[in-house]
């Protein structure tokens, strides 16, 4: 049994689980320091994410919690996973690591669960221990629905699957963790081109009259037609991850049909803090790239739109190194050349839902709700759209009861001297998030004086008989619900009368 501690603030409530072996008896369960960050209910009918500490050595203890709470902060406290936080918690679970940080060039450190990059490009974070990881998780119990393992590391990484992996970047932590979760709690692909990945609610391999988002459409094709698909083609794409250096700029070439009314020059790049360290060029012309300010050496994407046609032919982006200090450390690590056709064949306004094309490593078709209103395709955004809203909704009420508990109870009223049976249901507080539409019936009957209440009084002399009540939750971000994660239900039977005690 876990042994309650001193919380260091007195609003967290902190457990310790001391490490031991396995069922199996094969894999080492470390110890657990777990506190509470942000949390709304019990954990048996709650969704509960759980960050795991890798790299932080015993005095950097205090840093994790702080790390923790700040990406926590950061995703659920007023956006993206705003609106559903009320059917999650969130945990964090402190393991001390023999090393501080985390490997690099494919080679873990002396942690828990041997976070560590491919190279050190800002890519991907890798796990070496994955039973460890399972075994931890496990030893929670219902406390651990989604682990999250942080890696000790101010640069961006991370990684999405059956463990989220992560770091506390002040810059992208919150973006990536954003992103990797989706890909875990909604169960969806990528949205970017380039991937490999495309399914889920936001995905479709065809092009058919009924696509999955089509209530959301802004301009539905009417019955028995094909929906129009934006019109925009990828000429360009390339995962370069290549170090730059300043005796020779990076190229790429790539054709153009010509038959597009503008084009997008999309990157991202590492260690270049300064504007003046790199100059981006297409066909020879300065694309005036500016620097993040207050980056640093981190990552970040850049788009450059330009509202003019390629000219027919070929044509080449090239990334020229200014200064040579900064050979080893900057980075090129992805490059993107896309062309939109007119405004009537490509509409790119905000919050306008309907086909979107995207394009695979492969150059592989497959579509999308929306141009760039979604953190998974844009991992700069801060917020999904609809299509992935309504469905991390539907994700978490599948395994959330809005009925937390229903209650059937005498009151006496000693001035009548009459006894009244109560009958009540306890529901997952969601205020501000939509409203609860309740209907109570009696032997099969309505009972309308009764609608949308949470109570019902009923006088004990003709209170006898099978109640139940329907609830349905209602949000704006909920457009349809087929399998009724939405909906609850409660019945009660009143075969007895009160009596006094």
């Amino acid at each position: 049994m876990p042994t309650p501690l001193l919380s260091e603030e007195a609003s967290q409530a902190v457990l310790s689980y001391p490490g031991s072996s396995s069922g199996g008896g094969e894999v080492e369960v470390p110890p657990l320091e777990v506190r509470l960050i942000a949390g709304s209910g019990p954990s048996g009918n709650r969704v509960d994410l759980t960050f795991f500490s890798d790299g932080y050595t015993s005095e950097e203890r205090h840093q994790f919690f702080k790390d923790v709470k700040f990406l926590v902060d950061a995703i659920a406290a007023n956006q993206t996973y705003h609106t559903v936080a009320p059917l999650m918690n969130f945990w964090a679970a402190y393991t001390p690591s023999k090393q501080s940080g985390v490997g690099v060039y494919g080679l873990p450190l002396d942690t828990p669960f041997g976070l560590y990059r491919d190279g050190t490009e800002l890519r991907g974070l890798y796990y070496a221990k994955p039973e460890v990881a399972r075994a931890a998780c496990d030893s929670l119990g219902s406390k651990c629905d989604y682990p999250v393992l942080v890696g000790n590391d101010q640069l961006y990484g991370g990684l999405g699957g059956e463990f989220v992996t992560i770091t506390p970047s002040p810059t992208n932590g919150p973006l990536v963790l954003r992103h990797e979760l989706g890909h875990s709690v909604i169960n969806v692909g990528e949205e970017y081109d380039g991937g490999y990945a495309y399914f889920g609610v936001n995905a479709a391999a065809e092009v058919e009259p009924h696509m999955p988002w089509e209530h959301w459409m802004s301009s539905p094709p009417t019955d028995g037609q094909l929906p129009h698909v934006e019109r925009a083609v990828m000429p360009l794409q390339d995962y370069a991850w290549t170090m730059l250096n300043a005796s020779t700029p990076w190229k790429a070439t790539f054709k153009s049909a010509g038959t597009y009314a503008r084009h997008l020059v999309r990157f991202s790049l590492s260690g270049l803090p300064y504007t003046r360290n790199l100059k981006v060029t297409l066909d020879g012309v300065d694309l005036g790239w500016e620097a993040k300010k207050g980056l640093g050496i981190d990552r970040w994407h850049y788009d450059i739109p330009r509202d003019v046609a390629l000219d027919p032919g070929k044509h080449e982006v090239a990334f020229h190194l200014k200064d040579e200090l900064l050979e080893g450390s900057a980075q090129l690590c992805s490059v993107e050349i896309l062309e939109f056709g007119h405004p009537d064949e490509f509409n790119a306004e905000p919050g306008f839902y309907g086909v979107f094309p995207t394009f695979s490593e492969t150059n592989e078709t497959s579509y999308r709700p929306t141009n760039e209103d979604c953190l998974m395709r844009i991992t700069n955004e801060p917020n999904f759209c609809s299509v992935c809203i309504e469905g991390l909704w539907m994700s978490l009420l599948s395994r959330v009861e809005l009925i937390e508990d229903s209650t059937s109870t005498c009151v006496f009223d000693a001035p009548t001297g009459k006894w009244t049976r109560e009958l009540s249901v306890d529901l997952v507080d969601l205020t501000d998030r939509g409203e609860y539409i309740t209907s109570w019936s009696r032997n099969g009957l309505p009972l309308p004086e009764w609608a949308n209440a949470t109570r019902i009084e009923i006088p004990d002399v003709s209170a006898l008989g099978e109640y139940s009540v329907d609830v349905r939750f209602v949000t704006e971000e909920i457009r349809a619900d087929p399998h009724g994660y939405s909906t609850a239900y409660s019945a009660f039977t009143v075969e007895h009368h009160c009596r006094r005690h």
